[in-house]
């Protein structure tokens, strides 16, 4: 391998660039301080695509993905996490006395050499892209720095004195900010919708959720529970002192370039205090319609619901499966300078321009119901209610509808027709239901087979009849790799089951049907039901059939 050659000359060489535009380039770098390869990228002279295949072949090394490499933590400790940063690279595996390490540049020879003499092993260079390999140095090193910032701690408090014990919670540079600080751009980082810290009888135990499931990341001694603790509280704004009753707040939180709400639960348990901390992501992308995974025809059959005057449509499933999600797409699709928009929400997960969001307190006795008696006295179009939990706020909900405003909600039922005896339930009469009911969307979120590592085998015999097919099919089987870490999945896609409210089913309502009456008629009518939906996913391989009998019983 030529690793003398610089980047430069490797561009040149490939026909990419000109000596005069490197020259320029150079020059820029003097003032700027950018890498060689930004300016020029900048500059439009080259992708960085063209850059990494022209670095490929001029230095004959390979181009990988560290995520498809299943990374021990004895080879990460191979090299510093100082080396790693300082030039972006790291390391893959061990193999026959060499180190494969994965970098941005590896025409930098210095770096080579410096990795080389840090590690003791001849370094065999590979190219990756930079995005790449930054994401990876913060995936891998990333609970090894929690680790270190909670033994610093455990060092730290063996001489501290007992006085400064509450300032330390609020110097940047204490082990406790860092140890929090890891622990939030970890999070981040692996995409976790949620984040448990758990005292225990001897250890801390720090859990993510991700894609559904908690996936424990590290655990270290207690004595960092009680400044970690204290820390949250501050960042949240909530009563340091006051450790006998729950609490709950939020902060924003600003990773890399990344904006995230924080929203912290903190309860007394026979340990000490347990925190969950939800992380609610500001991308507005999230909210397309489009993006959510409806069909076609169900499309339609929304844009008819929202689009309507006044009516209710409520969004019905368990806890964590993307029901405000969809409300929020819902508003965003009606949002209109002409209309006036309220929604009370517990709590307020995203922001939306242009609409007037409230969030209950229930401590001064601001509920839901309360809330929405004030919202109908400021003349408003449309009203989203975070949830329909007791007979007050359904009552009001329903009346709000038949006077001309549209509500939207989420109510907590199994599936799209068991909603109407759910209200019923909650002594709502039959003749308003009927009035009122626009439409009901169930809805659960199922894990993606990981695209890396997932094989397709013929179904068997048991599995054809579970998806009620009688010819051959190939079905997607999660296998485990590196990029979804052995789990064989990797991201979660929403089924549906859309149940537009037309005369027919009105009528049902208003008549007392049962639960199967009304989803009979439904069927007949068109609507897919969850495990229909769900099956759909399994036969064209963007899940599992294990998924399947998971989600849809």
């Amino acid at each position: 391998m030529e690793s003398k050659k610089r980047l430069g000359e490797i561009l040149v060489s490939e026909g990419l660039v000109t000596d005069s535009d490197i020259e320029s380039a150079l020059k820029l770098q003097k003032n700027s301080g950018k890498r060689l390869g930004d300016i020029l990228v900048g500059q439009g002279l080259v992708t960085y695509d063209e850059m990494l295949h022209a670095v490929k072949n001029q230095l004959n090394v390979p181009l990988v993905d560290p995520d498809e490499f299943h990374i021990r933590q004895e080879t990460l400790g191979l090299m510093p996490e100082r080396l790693a940063r300082k030039y972006e690279a790291i390391p893959l595996r061990v193999d026959n006395g060499q180190l494969t390490v994965a970098m941005s540049d590896p025409s930098n020879y210095f770096a080579i050499e410096d990795i080389r003499m840090a590690t003791g092993y001849i370094v065999k260079p590979a190219i990756s892209a930079r995005d790449k390999v930054l994401d990876s140095i913060e995936k891998h090193y990333g609970k090894e720095k929690a680790k270190n910032a909670a033994e610093s701690f455990r060092r730290a408090s063996i001489t501290r004195n007992p006085l400064s014990k509450s300032s330390e919670s609020t110097t940047p540079d204490a082990p406790v900010v860092r140890f929090i600080d890891t622990v939030l751009d970890n999070a981040v980082m692996n995409k976790a919708s949620d984040i448990h810290i758990e005292p225990g009888e001897k250890e801390l135990r720090v859990r993510y959720r991700i894609d559904g499931f908690l996936e424990e990341m590290l655990r270290t001694d207690m004595g960092i529970l009680d400044p970690v603790v204290s820390r949250i509280k501050i960042m949240a704004n909530l009563n340091i002192s006051e450790k006998r009753v729950p609490q709950d707040g939020r902060f924003l939180y600003r990773s890399g370039s990344t904006s995230i709400d924080m929203r912290v639960s903190i309860v007394p348990g026979i340990y000490g205090e347990k925190m969950v901390i939800r992380l609610l992501g500001r991308d507005d992308s999230l909210l397309d319609l489009n993006s959510l995974g409806f069909t076609e025809s169900e499309k339609e059959s929304i844009g008819r619901m929202i689009r309507r005057p006044y009516g209710m449509i409520l969004i019905c499933g368990p806890t964590g499966s993307g029901k405000t999600t969809t409300l929020y797409s819902f508003i965003k699709e009606v949002n209109d300078s002409r209309k006036n928009i309220v929604t009370i929400e517990d709590p307020v997960e995203y922001n939306l321009p242009g609409i007037n969001q409230m969030q209950v307190n229930n401590r001064v006795g601001f509920t839901f119901a309360t809330g929405l008696r004030s919202i109908l006295r400021q003349d408003p179009d449309i009203v989203l209610v975070g949830e329909v939990r007791d007979s007050e706020t359904a009552e009001i909900s329903v009346r709000a509808a038949l006077t001309g405003h549209l509500i939207f909600s989420t109510i907590h039922t199994n599936s799209a027709a068991s909603t109407i005896t759910r209200l019923r339930d909650m002594e709502i009469e039959e003749f308003l239901l009927s009035s009122t009911i626009a439409g009901v969307i169930s809805q659960r979120l199922v894990r993606k087979v990981c695209p890396l590592c997932s094989r397709k085998t013929p179904a068997t015999d048991s599995e054809k009849k579970l998806l009620s097919l009688k010819e051959d099919v190939l079905l997607s089987r999660a296998e485990g790799c590196p990029s979804c870490g052995m789990k064989g999945y990797k991201g979660r896609e929403a089924v549906f089951e859309v149940m537009e409210a037309d005369e027919g089913i009105r009528n049902l309502i208003a008549g007392g049907a049962s639960d199967m009456e009304i989803e009979r008629l439904a069927i007949s009518r068109g609507m897919r039901t969850l495990r229909e939906s769900c099956i759909a996913k399994v036969i064209e391989g963007t899940t599992t059939i294990e998924e399947l009998i998971r989600t849809t019983y």
